[in-house]
């Protein structure tokens, strides 16, 4: 575990584990990752459901960032990530709604950077409730990812250019250190 502890939780009725942050990060910029350990992935199907909320007591700009990690290498430096910004999904703000789903390539494709050089392209809405389970799925086949929401038909995320290319490793569940993070029914195939 990266930044943080997982310690096995019920939440909102369901067996889960729950990502905690290291007292040392203080609603810091930070992340938090479980890199599960298990077989190496390179293709394949990940679900897991997914529930976040801004820890109390964090910034106001928190927004609940939960999501998985896959292809994770070197011991978390590089990887991978889907993630989720809950808050986004129902707000008044329709810019903020289309930054609900995120894709992000550590460590040198950064959100921020991504949004800079393509705007609209890693990034899009589905709808969701903050606190509430999120199913999240993805299919990854070589270079190409699909993030599926909920049980949506159609994937709410596409990303045609993996930045770290036809790779492998690990998957991890991650969520940002402001973030009150819970995760259950894991699937990989």
């Amino acid at each position: 575990m990266i930044g943080g502890k997982a310690e096995p939780v019920t939440y909102k009725g369901r067996g889960a584990v729950h990502l905690v942050p290291a007292p040392s990060t203080d609603n810091g910029d930070e992340d938090m990752i479980a890199i599960l350990a298990g077989p190496d992935f390179k293709d394949g199907t990940i679900e897991v459901d997914v529930a976040g909320a801004p820890l109390s007591g964090a910034p106001p700009d928190s927004r609940g960032f939960i999501g998985v990690a896959f292809r994770v290498q070197e011991k978390g430096q590089k990887g991978e990530y889907f993630y989720i910004r809950p808050t986004n999904a129902r707000c008044d703000d329709q810019l903020r709604r289309n930054h609900t789903t995120q894709y992000v390539s550590a460590p040198d494709y950064p959100w921020q950077r991504l949004r800079k050089e393509n705007p609209g392209v890693y990034e899009s809405y589905a709808d969701m409730d903050t606190g509430a389970w999120t199913r999240m799925k993805i299919v990854v086949t070589g270079t190409k990812a699909l993030l599926y929401v909920n049980g949506a038909s159609q994937p709410a995320l596409v990303v045609n250019d993996l930045k770290l290319g036809d790779s492998h490793g690990q998957i991890g569940l991650w969520a940002h250190s402001t973030t009150d993070a819970y995760f259950s029914n894991l699937a990989v195939r």
